[in-house]
This record gives C-alpha cells, sequence and structure tokens, in this order.
C-alpha cells in the first residue's frame, strides 16, 4: 500500500468570478436557546454542490445542536459543465436518487423547519432552472440556489467556532466542487465580522475539467499541477492585493471542504476517515504543502490506494491541492485548521436562531396583549 509519510506536529483547536468587499457586514444569525418543548423539534439542512449532496438533521441544545441523522453522497453533479455548460442527464439523476434519499429521512424525522440550497454547478449551468424544477417535482425539495456571497457567509457561520484564538483577522475558506469561498473575517462573539470576501469558479471538479487529462509521467503531471495553480493565483490576485495589509503575526487559516480533511487524515496517517480525529485538527502548514506537492505528481492508481482517497477522490485531490496551495501563498499562515463542518451547519444555526427569535416575538406579543386586557 502507498504511504505519506506524516510530518510535523499537529494539536486540536479550541473546543464567473464574483468577488465582493463586504465591509460593514455579520453573520447576523446568533445562536439562541429554544424553549424547551421546541428544543425537542428538529431541524434540517441539505447543501447539493458540484460534487456532494449532503443532508444533516439536529435538534437544539442549548446554544448549540445535536446531529440526530446525517446523508452524503457523491453525486458529481457538475461533470461536464465546465465543457457544455449544461448539468448532464446522468449527473441530474444521481443527484435526483440522492435528493429522494434526503426527503424520505425528512419525512421520518418529522422536520419542523428546512432549508435546501444549491450552489455552483446550479448557478452557472444553462438548465440549473429545469433541474431545480425537476427536483420540487420529483422529491418534494425546494432548492434555492444562493449567491456565492451567502455560500461563503453559510460556511463562516458552520465552521468558524473552529478558529485558534489570536489577535487581528483572521481567513476562512471553502474548496467545493464547482467554486473556492475565501474569507476575511474579524473573529468576534457570537458570530464574526466579515471584512472581505471572494468566490472564483474553480472548484475541484472545474479546475480538474478545464485542465484536462493528467500525463503519463511525473515531469507532466506536476506541469499540470503548476497549470491549475497559476489559474487559482490569478483569479484571487485581487483579493490577494486587497488583504496583504492585514497580514500580521502569527496568521491564522480554517479551512472546510473535502480537499483539507483528506489531506488532514493523510497527515495522521489513517487507515480510513474519521471525522472525530479531523474536526478541528490543526495542522502545520508545511505538512500539507508537503503532502500536496507529493500528490501532484503520483499517478492516478497510486492515489488510489492511499487510504482515505480512494477512487471517488483520487481523480481530484490534485485539483484541491492546488487550490489550497494558493491559498497559503495568498495567506501564509503557518497552522492550518481542518474544519469538516461548514454550510449546513451554518444552515441548521440560522434556521434555530431565527426560529427561536420567532418564537420570543409571539410570546412577547401574548403578555403584551394580555397587559392590554
Amino acid at each position: 500500500m502507498a504511504k505519506l509519510p506524516r510530518s510535523g506536529h499537529s494539536g486540536t483547536a479550541g473546543e464567473r468570478q464574483a468577488n465582493g468587499s463586504a465591509n460593514g457586514a455579520d453573520l447576523r444569525e446568533q445562536p439562541v436557546s429554544l424553549p424547551l418543548g421546541q428544543s425537542r423539534q428538529a431541524y434540517a439542512a441539505i447543501d447539493l454542490g458540484t460534487n456532494n449532496c449532503r443532508l444533516l438533521i439536529a435538534r437544539p441544545a442549548d446554544a448549540n445542536f445535536v446531529v440526530i441523522d446525517a446523508f452524503s453522497r457523491v453525486v458529481r453533479l457538475g461533470e461536464g459543465l465546465a465543457q457544455t455548460g449544461r448539468l448532464s442527464d446522468q449527473a441530474m439523476d444521481r443527484a435526483v436518487g440522492a435528493l429522494r434519499v434526503c426527503s424520505e429521512k425528512l419525512k421520518r424525522r418529522n422536520v419542523r423547519l428546512a432549508r435546501s440550497v444549491a450552489t455552483e454547478a446550479c448557478r452557472r449551468a444553462t438548465n440549473g432552472a429545469e433541474f431545480i424544477e425537476r427536483v420540487r417535482h420529483e422529491t418534494g425539495i425546494r432548492l434555492n440556489v444562493i449567491s456565492a456571497q451567502e455560500e461563503a457567509r453559510l460556511a463562516v457561520l458552520g465552521c468558524h467556532i473552529l478558529l485558534e484564538d489570536g489577535i487581528g483577522p483572521a481567513v476562512i475558506f471553502d474548496i467545493g466542487g464547482g467554486s473556492t469561498e475565501l474569507v476575511l473575517i474579524e473573529p468576534g462573539a457570537p458570530v464574526p465580522h466579515i471584512l472581505d470576501w471572494q468566490s472564483v469558479p474553480w472548484g475541484v471538479v472545474s479546475l480538474t475539467e478545464t485542465v484536462g487529462d493528467e500525463g503519463t509521467d511525473a515531469a507532466s503531471r506536476l506541469a499540470r499541477y503548476r497549470k491549475m495553480h497559476k489559474l487559482v493565483a490569478d483569479s484571487f490576485a485581487g483579493f490577494a492585493e486587497r488583504i496583504a495589509p492585514f497580514r500580521l503575526p502569527n496568521l491564522r487559516l480554517l479551512g472546510t471542504s473535502g480537499t483539507v480533511t483528506t489531506l488532514a487524515s493523510l497527515h495522521l496517517d489513517l487507515p480510513q476517515y474519521d471525522r472525530k480525529a479531523v474536526d478541528g485538527l490543526v495542522v502545520p502548514s508545511e505538512s500539507m504543502r508537503d503532502i500536496a506537492t507529493r500528490l501532484s505528481t503520483m499517478g492516478p492508481e497510486e492515489r488510489r490506494r492511499l487510504p482515505c482517497i480512494g477512487n471517488e477522490r483520487a481523480d481530484l485531490v490534485v485539483a484541491g491541492c492546488a487550490i489550497l496551495e494558493a491559498i497559503l501563498d495568498i495567506w501564509p499562515a503557518t497552522r492550518l485548521g481542518v474544519a469538516d463542518r461548514g454550510i449546513r451547519e451554518g444552515i441548521l444555526r440560522g434556521l434555530m436562531s431565527a426560529d427561536a427569535l420567532g418564537i420570543e416575538a409571539q410570546a412577547a406579543l401574548r403578555r403584551l396583549k394580555q397587559t392590554i386586557r
């Protein structure tokens, strides 16, 4: 079995192109505890991305929540999108099949409130609206195609709690299948303030398909990897220039994506993926760069034999490595925080918070009416 040596040390943390200088923006939703009776209700979040379909069902628990059901399936909705501009019939069939499973779980769990979102693949596809309608008709799920800014906001809301303590702005990123979001935040309780953000249409699927097949030897694979890196770096050039003045000693960086969790698993030399070992891990950035460099010149069969990569990620992980290295160039933190959480958790926090505020408002209105009487 092929292996990547573990290097450095690690610890756990405390506990198309769109750009948006989002000065003055904040995440708005704040964790609010529901009344006891209401806390038994279930809430759900569906995130249909370019590569994966994910569901999370949870119940509130104080200012947090407890997951009671989950589902994840690789659907590759964006497969072929870079070449055709459309979602293929096969990709849509895979996604609808996964969403049928989600729909059944929602019914079984008697979910009170749910939010279902679709991201870059549906934003870009010329037949995205037709697909959304098909999903509604065949599964009953109403997908909301969210903007890149909303995608970035939800990712931050879902994982910022894992950011290391420190002084000054920090960067949180989300490498998806069809896009990558970078967000500069000013941490603060209970939610951080967004100083700037940018989304580029390069994710592990879109970048892989745009650059094309890998070569048959290490030199050609390395050249392909460098081309990937340059495409991403060029797309983020404006953002990199804008955030350069915010670079201070002891930079903090937190990533949420299959790329960072996979590389973190290789860093730990795990025989199989273990979310408890990875979520909240802090890894030396040089270790991640070293793993990325090694993967970039490996052949596909060699990558498939690596634990935590396998068939599903073997052809996409190299693009993720190129994106990650470009991010590390922009924000050269010595340590990288790893989050196995993001958009779904952000959605759940928003739903629970909004519901709690609504319940509190109704209770206040009832008290006011009683006083008037």
